[in-house]
Order: C-alpha cells, then structure tokens, then sequence
C-alpha cells in the first residue's frame, strides 16, 4: 500500500471525481482492445461497467460512513458481481461447428467490474494493476496462444448394422487418444436388417493420419462403411 495517497481514501469530493475518472479510463483502456478486435462488448460497455461498479462501491461506502446506515458495505459489490455474469453471459455463443465465442470479452467484463469495485472502494494500487494484467493478457497472451498449435477436430459419419461396432470403434478412439466430443446415432432400416448411421466429432490429441484412422475403423468388424463428413 503506497502511504502518500492515504487521503485519497476518503470519501469526499474530489476523490469521487478522481475514482470515476480512472474507472472511465479503466474501462476505455480494456474496452479499446475488444472494439479494435470487433468483439461483441465494445469500450463503451465496458466503461458503463466499470463506472457502474465503482459508483456502487462507493455509494455502500457513502452509506455505512457518512450517513451511519446499518448496512453492509460490501452489500452492493457482491450484486455487481452476480450481475455481471448476466451482462457476460449475452457476449458467448456456440457457432455451428461448436466452437464457444466470447468467453473472453466475458471475462473482460466481469474484471472490468472489479476493477471498477476496487478504485471506488479507494484500492487504486489493485485496480491500476489489474487493469495492466487484463490488458497485457488480450494483447500480448493473444499473440501467443495464436502460435499455440491446436489440432483440429474433425466428423466423421459411422454406418453400421451391429451395435457392438460402435463400441469398438469407440474403444479404438480412446486407445488413440482421440476424443469424442459429440456423438449422434441414427436408426432405420428393419427389424430384421436394422442400419445405425453414427455421427461422431473426433478431436485428436496430437497430430494424427486420418487416412490410416478412417481406414482401421472401416476394418472393425461390422461396420459398413465410414466417411469423413
């Protein structure tokens, strides 16, 4: 804790200015990164969240010590943290292949918020500091997980007439370390001749030859045929 700006922790005037401004410019600084990569919470929203966050901090403070209310302080700070995760909660969606968007700007969000929490409660250092991080962790670590090699899931579509095949198949996947991460079966045919169509996501956890994996799976016995979808 830096002793010089103690005064700086009360509740007056110029210190109510002084914790919206550096929550506005917080929240410019996280928000900025997110509009420049056009994500779906822009620095606007995070601005309202971060200044939404401080005034609540510091209305609980201006409650309990300049009005002698009965309340809690930190009364306030814990619904902003609840709330956040509903205003989070709208930037993730699943796309068709599956795959989550927007946890990042999620996250971004809530930090915001308690960023915002920490400068109107009068902890500039952590809030400061905080925002450093954040903005160090969208920048500088989203370069590097872009190097980060990730192997790609892929589908494939399964027909067989035995059940037990699947399992076999299955079996065969986890032995190779190829994880299912959707599975869907589809029945017809007759009783007498059933036919079972297999809808599998396939996510290798190393670089694997399909061509040799499609081609063990179409030796497995009873299964009839088997295509990359």
């Amino acid at each position: 804790m830096i002793t010089a700006i103690n005064p700086l922790r009360n509740i007056n005037g110029l210190t109510v200015s002084l914790r919206m401004v550096l929550a506005f410019l917080c929240g410019t600084a996280i928000g900025f990164e997110r509009s420049y990569k056009n994500r779906p919470a822009g620095f606007r929203t995070h601005i309202l969240v971060c200044i939404g966050a401080a005034t609540a901090s510091m209305t609980g403070i201006y409650l309990y010590l300049c009005q002698g209310l009965p309340t809690d302080i930190s009364r306030l700070g814990a619904a902003v943290v609840s709330g956040l995760g509903f205003i989070g909660a709208g930037t993730i969606i699943v796309t068709r292949n599956r795959t989550v968007k927007g946890l990042t700007t999620a996250a971004g969000l809530w930090a915001s918020g308690v960023i915002g929490l920490a400068l109107g409660a009068g902890f500039y250092e952590g809030g400061l500091f905080a925002t450093l991080l954040v903005l160090v962790t969208e920048t500088l670590f989203s370069l590097l997980a872009q190097r980060i090699r990730r192997t790609p899931e892929f589908k494939i579509t399964l027909h067989y007439r035995q059940k037990p095949a699947l399992d076999q198949v299955m079996r065969y996947c986890k032995d190779k370390r190829v994880a299912i991460t959707n599975l869907r079966v589809v029945s017809g045919g007759t009783a007498e001749k059933p036919d079972y169509a297999a809808m599998l996501n396939l996510r290798p956890s190393f670089r694997v030859n399909r061509d040799l994996l499609l081609a063990h799976v179409r030796n497995i016995h009873g299964v009839l045929e088997v295509e990359e979808s």
